[in-house]
């Protein structure tokens, strides 16, 4: 376990002088000067290598470009390991003891010690990143629609392969419903174009594991996908669809350069935009620990433009006019009854699920998914 030096102190400053604590609260304005981010990252975000802290970490820049903050107004904290609870608590000590008063949490295994450390630091936000707990006051949650550039990457794929076989490769299984409701929103983008292909799953059970990312791409190809796409932090899996020359689709950064005779384009999250929100309404004095969850219509998430030397004509086409309804609201992918693979029904006719059942409660494959 790292050893973070201001931690102790922190903690004796906070429990034993409660007088030292700062006037500041969330919900009244807070000077742009006086604001002081720490960023913890469970990997190195200046490696693009690790694709998810290399996007959070773009985010956060564009962020402090928009809101005009100095250099020393950002703390960082990497390769904090996040099954580690002393670890990740250690990291944020250390970083309140170095003054932040916001603390972004970027990675769903720091999501306990947010809601530990809220309670005891009431003048400290706490925005945490993919996960389903919070407080009335200092602690939020955050996340992308990723959902909604699934679906237009879904597009792609059913126009595109030939076998009618696609590949994706999963970072955890069928409860984890973010991996899980991106899977279906793909899926589902491949029916709408293509009701006879299908969409093949193998799961590695880590967020980040080049040998099991590849692995797991080889035996989709081997079975006869054409696609192979991901839901994983590493290009591996699109560096293994070029050396079998099928195609690929990436994930969380452009990665066309990785595998440029694969790649036909990218799901990625643009972070900025919601982190710009976020540290913006804390500044105007705004902020509430309601969930920011922002999609296409607030420009936080999309897809990489074609790779016009390799996708067949129409495709840019279908996927203006997916992503013109989704971005009006026309359209949420998980609209009306939708069928599993095991033959039960989920949803009503008319509606579309809930945010909360995005967030929390997909926990089955569509239809055309295979496991």
């Amino acid at each position: 376990m790292k050893t973070y030096l201001f931690a102790a102190v922190a903690v004796i400053l906070t429990l034993v002088f409660p007088s030292c604590k700062k006037e500041w609260k969330p919900g009244i304005p807070l000077a742009k000067e006086k604001v002081k981010i720490a960023v913890i990252h469970i990997n190195d975000p200046f490696s693009d290598t690790y694709s998810y802290s290399y996007a959070h970490e773009t985010g956060i820049k564009e962020m402090q470009e928009n809101i005009g903050l100095e250099n020393e107004q950002i703390i960082r904290k990497t390769n904090v390991y996040d099954g580690d609870l002393l670890e990740v608590e250690g990291a944020m000590l250390d970083s309140i003891a170095e003054g932040a008063n916001i603390i972004i949490a970027t990675s769903w295994g720091y999501m306990d010690a947010c809601e530990k450390l809220a309670a005891k630091f009431p003048s400290v936000i706490f925005a945490h990143a993919t996960g389903n707990k919070y407080n009335s006051f200092n602690f939020t949650n955050y996340s992308i629609r990723f959902y909604q550039a699934r679906y237009l990457a879904g597009i792609v794929a059913g126009l595109q392969t030939k076998t009618g076989k696609i590949g994706y490769v999963a970072a955890m299984g069928k409860n984890n419903s973010e991996v899980t409701g991106g899977i279906n929103a793909f899926a589902l983008g491949v029916e709408e174009v293509n009701p006879e292909a299908r969409v093949y799953v193998r799961v590695t059970f880590s967020w980040y594991d080049p040998m099991g990312e590849t692995d797991a791409a080889n035996a989709l190809i081997a079975a006869g996908c054409d696609i192979i796409t991901q839901h994983s932090n590493t290009p591996y899996p699109q560096m293994a669809s070029q050396r079998a020359g099928v195609w690929g689709i990436g994930y969380g950064r452009d990665m066309l350069d990785d595998a440029p005779d694969a790649v036909l384009t990218s799901v990625v999250p643009r972070w900025g935009a919601l982190y710009t929100r976020l540290v913006g309404n804390i500044i105007k004095g705004t902020f509430s620990p309601t969930l920011y969850f922002d999609g296409l219509a607030e420009g936080a998430v999309d897809i990489t433009p074609l790779n016009e030397e390799l996708v067949v004509p129409g495709i840019e086409t279908a996927v203006e006019t997916a992503r013109q309804r989704i971005a009006r609201g026309d359209f949420n992918v998980f609209n009306g009854v939708l069928e599993t693979n095991d033959k039960t029904f989920i949803g009503e006719a008319g509606k579309t699920l809930s945010d909360e059942v995005i967030l929390n409660g997909i926990n089955w494959y569509y239809r055309n998914v295979i496991e």
